[in-house]
This record gives C-alpha cells, sequence and structure tokens, in this order.
C-alpha cells in the first residue's frame, strides 16, 4: 500500500495518559516507530508538542475520545497538523488489545491515509460558537426559572398570571409584595398599586 506521510503519528487518547506512537517510513518503504507516553497536564502536553517536533513529525492523528482530545488539539494545533477521526474509523482487530498496539495502529491506518476525517472549525469560530451555545443554555435557565416561579404562584392560589400580561413586570411585583409583606391584604391597597 502507498505511504502518504512518510513522518506521522497516532496517538491513543484517554483521560488521564496519551500514547503517542511516530511511524517514520524510508525511501525503501521500511517503518521504524517511536513510542512515547504523556500526561495530559499542560506541562506534558508542551512535552509532547516538542517531542514531536523534535522527530521533525508535524502530522498527527487521534480519535475524537469524549472531550479529552479538546484540550490535546488546542496546543498541538498552533504548529501542528492535527487530524481528528472518529473511533469507529481507527477500530483495531480485536484481540489484545493495549494503548500502545491502538497508537501504533492509528500511525499505521493514518500513513496510508485511510482514515475519514472530523472538520474542525477554526480556534476563533469554535470561541464563538462556545460562547453562542452558553448564552442559549442561560437563555434556557432563565425561561425555566420563570416558568417555575408562575407554577409556585398558581400551586400558592396567586393568580397574577390571569390578571396580569407579564407575571414579571413591575406592577404584578409590587402587588406580590404586598401580599407577602402586609399583616392586612385589601382590595384598596391592590388598585393602589395597580395606577
Amino acid at each position: 500500500m502507498k505511504v502518504v506521510r512518510k513522518i506521522c503519528c497516532g496517538m491513543d487518547v484517554h483521560k488521564d495518559i496519551i500514547v503517542a506512537t511516530i511511524a517514520s517510513t524510508d525511501e525503501n518503504n521500511v517503518t521504524t516507530y517511536l513510542q512515547k507516553q504523556f500526561s495530559t497536564f499542560n506541562y506534558d502536553l508542551l512535552n509532547l508538542l516538542n517531542w514531536l517536533k523534535q522527530n521533525n513529525c508535524y502530522d498527527v492523528c487521534m480519535e475524537s475520545t469524549g472531550k479529552y482530545w479538546i484540550p490535546i488539539f488546542n496546543v498541538l494545533e498552533t504548529e501542528l497538523n492535527v487530524f481528528l477521526t472518529h473511533p469507529k474509523y481507527v477500530k483495531a482487530i480485536k484481540g489484545k488489545k493495549t494503548d500502545k498496539k491502538d497508537s501504533k495502529w492509528i500511525a499505521d491506518i493514518f500513513k496510508h491515509d485511510l482514515l475519514k476525517f472530523s472538520f474542525i472549525p477554526p480556534k476563533h469560530i469554535r470561541e464563538l460558537r462556545e460562547i453562542s451555545r452558553y448564552r442559549i443554555k442561560l437563555v434556557g435557565m432563565r425561561a425555566s426559572e420563570k416558568n417555575r416561579y408562575q407554577n409556585c404562584l398558581t400551586v400558592s392560589n396567586i393568580g397574577l398570571g390571569s390578571v396580569f400580561s407579564d407575571p414579571l413586570g413591575k406592577s404584578s411585583r409590587a402587588v406580590l409584595e404586598e401580599v407577602i409583606y402586609s399583616d392586612i391584604i385589601t382590595e384598596e391597597n391592590i388598585k393602589k398599586l395597580l395606577l
């Protein structure tokens, strides 16, 4: 089979460790392997980056394991070509699987360009997406709390939702404060709040 990438790295990624295998293929199509294990702490991710650069390896492939690939990608993307693939595309043959074997397998199929890669948008787009998703989540939480507030009033026999168009509006809040803090609730006091 044709070797597309003469020097490349396959990485088996876990929560706490990364096993990296550099596959170097010479002009006679003989591949030698260099393997090393790193932790997922930032200082060791920088060690991984330096180790890859020292071995002239600028093409890296890893599987998208949960969220564990993201910190690695963030460190490596600045200076290397990082490819991400779905785990189903790098599934090794059944048998005695180890992290080292998996890493070597990823390097082997990567060097022959037999993988389908995931699209990763540029960093600025990823940051905008993150902010946008967070905003959507906050808006959803706010709506959920408003509904909870309104349900609480309803089960407490306080029908502000039937009287006011906005149960969280200024007039509605004033009426609710009168109900909560007054010893005697009169229709006159409530009418004064509505003016």
